[in-house]
This record gives structure tokens, C-alpha cells and sequence, in this order.
């Protein structure tokens, strides 16, 4: 009998085992029986599994991968530009590619941390009550209306011209990272910034979260029926 057979039918004996407990349990020669067959099954147990190699033993303990279980998984990512530059280009929708425009104009000199970060203000706000419903419209919001531009590249006078191929790629790939559901950890649920070079007079009411690079990141306050 192989191992394994040894532990499937050291596990049903088991079973039988205990049915027979409380069948016979009023009896001393029923637990005396018992004892032994206890005695009798682990033994065979711990004969079985000494056959195997640690390898197989940890193949037979541990579970599957998350993803073999119908778990969803966040992607692993580094932030440098080898690990963008390992990933295939990306291309996506109207919606990725009003990210990845953004990432682009407001971003693109900042740390790949830093792109990311910018990436996460604008998909809090996708999901927050007080902002558009979609990443065109955070993005586009207010586009037209002078000083109303929640993205200042909107709203500057200049076209939105791509001329830095490479930083158009690294963009994109960060945006399909960010749309694949990796956790947005760096901000702290940041639904601002502005560059350290400003000082806008709302960063004052606002709750600073972090730092990262050239941009301040700061979370709105709650709204209540009293404020």
C-alpha cells in the first residue's frame, strides 16, 4: 500500500474509530479496545508519513496558490523603472487613457512612487460622493471654465501634446497596474496634492497624508449635516 493510500485508510479507520466510542463507551473492555486501536492507528499514521519527503509533505499541507482557489490578487509592484520596463506596453480604453494622460501632464517628472501616488488621488476620487463617477470625468472636471481646472495641465493654455515616448509608456503601464486593482497604500486616501511650491489655501483645513517627491498629498474632511 502506497503512503498515501496508508494515510486515506488510516483516516477512515479513524472515523470508524470514533463511531465505535460512543457505540460501546459504557464498557471498559469497549475503551480498553479502543485505546488500542488508537494506539494501533497512529502508529500506522506516523509510519506512513515517514516515507515522505519533506518536499511532498509540504506539496500535501500547503493549499493551492490564491489565484488556483478563485481569489483575487493584487499585483506585486516595484516602484523603479526596471520594473516598468519589464512589463509589455499597455493599452486600454477612453478610461485609461484619461489615467494615463493625467499620470502624463501632472507626473511624469516624479519617481515612478510618485506616479503611482498622483494615480491613487485620482482613483480616490473616482470612488468618493463629492467627485465625478469615472476617471474622465476627475480628470476633465471643470476643463473650460478659467481657474476651475481640477488638473492644472487642463486648464494652462498649452495642448496636450506627447512628445516623450518613454514616459508615455511608463505611464500607461502604471495606469493599467492601478485600473488591475493593485492596493492604493501610499497616500493614505488622498484626494489631493499641489507641488511644494505653492501653498493653496484649502491644504490649510486639509489633513496632510504624506509626502512623496515633489507633491504634498492631503485627504478632504468628512462632511457632516453640521459643517
Amino acid at each position: 500500500m502506497t503512503p498515501l493510500k496508508k494515510i486515506a485508510a488510516a483516516f477512515v479507520v479513524a472515523q470508524l474509530a470514533f463511531g465505535g466510542v460512543y457505540a460501546s463507551a459504557d464498557t471498559d473492555s469497549a475503551d480498553t479496545d479502543m485505546a488500542s486501536r488508537l494506539a494501533g492507528l497512529l502508529g500506522e499514521e506516523r509510519s506512513a508519513l515517514s516515507v515522505l519527503s519533506e518536499a511532498r509533505m509540504a506539496q500535501l499541507t500547503s493549499l493551492p496558490p490564491a489565484s488556483e482557489r478563485g481569489i483575487p490578487t493584487a499585483p506585486v509592484v516595484i516602484y523603479d523603472t526596471d520594473f516598468l520596463d519589464s512589463l509589455p506596453v499597455a493599452s486600454g480604453d477612453a478610461q485609461w487613457e484619461c489615467l494615463a494622460e493625467a499620470l502624463y501632464f501632472e507626473a511624469r517628472g516624479e519617481s515612478v512612487r510618485g506616479q503611482f501616488a498622483v494615480g491613487e488621488v485620482i482613483l480616490n476620487r473616482v470612488e468618493s460622493a463629492a467627485y465625478p463617477q469615472s476617471l474622465c470625468g476627475v480628470v476633465k472636471q471643470g476643463t473650460g471654465r478659467k481657474y476651475a481646472c481640477q488638473f492644472s495641465y487642463n486648464c494652462d493654455g498649452n495642448p496636450e501634446v506627447i512628445n516623450e515616448q518613454v514616459a508615455w509608456e511608463r505611464v500607461g503601464k502604471i495606469a493599467s497596474v492601478l485600473l488591475a486593482g493593485m492596493p492604493r497604500d501610499l497616500t493614505g486616501g488622498a484626494t489631493h496634492f499641489h507641488t511644494r511650491a505653492v501653498n493653496p489655501s484649502w491644504s490649510r483645513s486639509f489633513t496632510r497624508t504624506t509626502t512623496i517627491g515633489a507633491h504634498h498629498f492631503y485627504r478632504e474632511p468628512v462632511r457632516t449635516a453640521a459643517n
